[in-house]
């Protein structure tokens, strides 16, 4: 390992690594645009040049080794007028925006012109000007401040996968564009906008909205799909006005889903702010002592076997659990979290789980997908799949439908019959993984909600077990999940107890007249016309499906609008935290359900957050283990049976509205008509390797 000095401080660095990357080590600061820790090295800025003994000029230290014996300086007057150069070139061409600039108070330009330029210009040109660019609803553009850095076009091809940006033209003349003009048809387009340096790439939804100095920020949970992104919601007042992403290596990197980052305008639209009660067949408002009075006449002296809840979704893991415990005091047994109805085990932990952590795809060799399309379903698992599969020796198989994944893979067939030629061996693929030493298998949604799902899942667990998945420190088997509240509703049980019904069962208890009280905790992902004969109890937060058939609605908070638990389908617990207070005469959930115990006689035994969390605690392990994986022991699930040969189908069929909060989004809704057609074009992809 070779010995360098950076400004009078040696340190010892592994081989390969670059000037900058060894400073940063030592925590000296050198300025750069162009570089980024999770892209390829350009050397386009020149920002970053730095004094090496015995090199006859300034060295950009982004793009140089370190050597045995180097000697570097970055502060000499040599490194200073270097860079104060740069930025004086740099600043030529661009416009006095920053008043306007939605970039303005938080612009590496700024901060760096500041730090590092002269604080004059000696050039009295006119400025070049570039026409604006076209890049889809979700990127507003302003290519005159570019400063041709490239980490928009490296992100683009490397780490979202669509090779759709590029640099046309060259010197002064260069301009940085989509080749058509049109939207960049990726799920993780918006991430350009936190790399550009300079308000060159803009958030259109946001543009001109608010400064940052006005906004309050929060760190919290995105709750858009199960994978758990750490965000933070920056809002004024009681309204979201953006959110970005939090650095987790472990979850979502530094990236998030366009989906995630703009959802949020939805928050405000459709609200319910009040409680209703159905009177005369027509939802009236009504005050919260109307509406419990409604709902204790109804339950008054019924059979706890009549009443039944279902949990949607977006509910969170504190409003399930006193759901749950309210509908033992009822005496019910019938709720269910799978809303979906996917059959599974809620017997052992590790058939429900991505067992290898989303961050432990990157230790894989092989990769068997069944029934998933990782991209719409987990757009940041697909991310890390891919960042796999770029450093080679990662053969990936899929069964389902085909999909552009972004990636390469072999395309094994599309129902049941595929995934028994794999479990029985008689697949070429089956030995791919068995001479693997890290295999993974990722069964989707798309193979668990069918009725032969609990089939499926039993088969999954087969090949697990005789191709090597299962072996100490490593469980190769994984459920993506696409519901937020999916995998925590199955750490703490809410799932039909002895003698009780499912979702479907549920409904056709509905349908039949053997149910006849059915709460719904944010469901709005079932066919809520097979609950007319029942009455029904809707608690959520926006009047979507669930609310339009409800003779009672109980409004309650969006994942901003409360403290609340999540655990994501890695099997992690993780706290949303409250920004903004709910609309109107909502209330967190948890809250209304312990007022509704109380008005039905039935009270529930915590008074506050911390003693319903300590309820959770006792639940599952899970919930006292904040931002940690709990490990599980590997067991039997499943049940075996006969497979279907139908194809295994994507269960989302429109990426950008897939809940409540997205389908009010105005902003997703322009997506789905501008940008949803591209990636949804079904192009198989051969091969094994990168």
């Amino acid at each position: 390992m070779p010995k360098v000095t950076i400004d009078g401080r040696e340190i010892e660095v592994e081989a390969g690594l670059t000037i900058l990357q060894a400073a940063e080590r030592l925590g000296i600061e050198i300025p750069r645009f162009c570089y980024h820790d999770r892209l390829s090295i350009a050397g386009n800025c020149r920002m970053c040049l730095v004094e090496v003994e015995k090199a006859p000029k300034p060295i950009a230290s982004c793009a140089w080794p370190v050597a045995e014996g180097m000697v570097v300086r970055t502060r000499s007057e040599i490194a200073t007028k270097a860079r104060n150069g740069v930025m004086e070139f740099l600043l030529i061409n661009h416009p006095l925006d920053c008043p306007i600039c939605d970039q303005g108070g938080e612009c590496d330009l700024q901060d760096q012109a500041m730090a590092y330029g002269r604080g004059f210009s000696r050039f009295g040109e006119h400025k070049r000007a570039v026409p604006v660019k076209t890049m889809g609803p979700l990127i507003r553009t302003y290519m005159t401040r570019c400063i041709h850095c490239t980490r928009c076009i490296r992100f683009a091809t490397e780490i979202a996968g669509v090779p759709e940006m590029g640099a046309l033209g060259r010197s002064e003349h260069m301009e940085i564009t989509t080749y058509l003009e049109g939207a960049l048809h990726s799920e993780l387009s918006a991430n350009v906008i936190d790399l550009c340096p300079v308000g060159a790439l803009t958030s259109a939804p946001y543009a001109y909205v608010a400064r940052p100095w006005e906004l309050k920020k929060t760190e919290s949970i995105d709750v858009m799909d199960a994978v758990g992104s750490n965000i933070r919601v920056d809002s004024r007042g009681p309204e979201v006005l953006r959110v970005l992403p939090r650095l987790n290596e472990e979850i979502n990197e530094e990236w998030i889903s366009d989906k995630t980052r703009y959802a949020c305008d939805g928050l405000r639209h459709q609200r319910l702010d009040r409680p209703y009660v159905r009177r005369d067949g027509k939802l009236e408002e009504a005050s919260w002592q109307e509406a419990f009075e409604t709902i204790a006449l109804r339950l008054q002296s019924l059979d706890g076997k009549k009443i039944a809840a279902i949990a949607g979704d977006l509910a969170d893991c504190e409003s399930m659990a006193a759901l749950k415990d309210l509908m033992a005091g009822l005496g019910s047994s019938h709720l269910d979290c799978r809303q979906d109805g996917a059959k599974l085990d809620p017997v052992n932990a590790a058939g429900w789980r991505f067992n290898t952590t989303i961050a432990g795809i990157e230790q894989a060799d092989a990769l068997l997908m069944v029934g998933t399309n990782p991209r719409w379903e987990g757009a940041l698992v697909n991310a890390r799949i891919r960042k796999r599969w770029l450093r080679g020796g990662f053969p990936i198989g899929v069964i389902g439908e085909a999909h552009d994944l972004t990636y390469r893979y072999d395309h094994l067939g599309e129902g049941g019959d595929a995934l028994r030629a794999v479990a029985d061996g008689s697949h070429d693929f089956a030995k791919v993984l068995k001479d693997a030493e890290r295999p993974m298998i990722v069964l989707g949604m798309g193979a668990l909600t069918r009725s032969d799902g609990a089939a499926v899942l039993a088969l999954a667990r087969k090949i697990a077990d005789e191709t090597g998945m299962v072996v100490e420190g490593w469980i190769g088997f994984n459920v993506l999940h696409t519901a937020a509240a999916r995998v925590g509703g199955l750490e703490l049980g809410f799932v039909p107890g002895e003698g009780g019904r499912d979702v479907e069962g549920i409904l056709a208890g509905a349908e039949g007249g053997e149910i006849e009280v059915v709460y719904l905790l944010g469901a709005d992902e079932i066919d809520t016309a097979r609950l007319e004969k029942a009455f029904v109890i809707y608690q959520g937060h926006h009047g979507d499906r669930g609310a339009d058939c409800a003779d009672v609605v109980l409004p309650g908070a969006a994942y901003t609008e409360k403290h609340a638990l999540y655990v994501n389908t890695e099997g992690r617990a993780q706290r949303a935290r409250l920004s903004h207070f709910p609309p109107g005469e909502a209330r967190e959930d948890w809250k209304i359900l312990r007022a509704l115990s109380a008005a039905l006689d039935k009270t529930l035994p915590y008074d506050t957050l911390e003693e319903l969390r300590a309820r959770l605690a006792q639940a599952s392990p899970v919930f006292a283990a904040y931002d940690k994986v709990v490990p599980v022991a590997w067991g039997v699930f499943g049940t075996e049976g006969t497979l279907d040969a139908a194809p295994f189908a994507t269960p989302i069929a429109d990426f950008y509205r897939t809940d409540p909060i997205s389908r009010a989004s105005a902003t997703m809704a322009e997506c789905a008509a501008v940008i949803a057609p591209g990636p949804n074009n079904a192009q198989e992809k051969t091969g094994t390797d990168g």
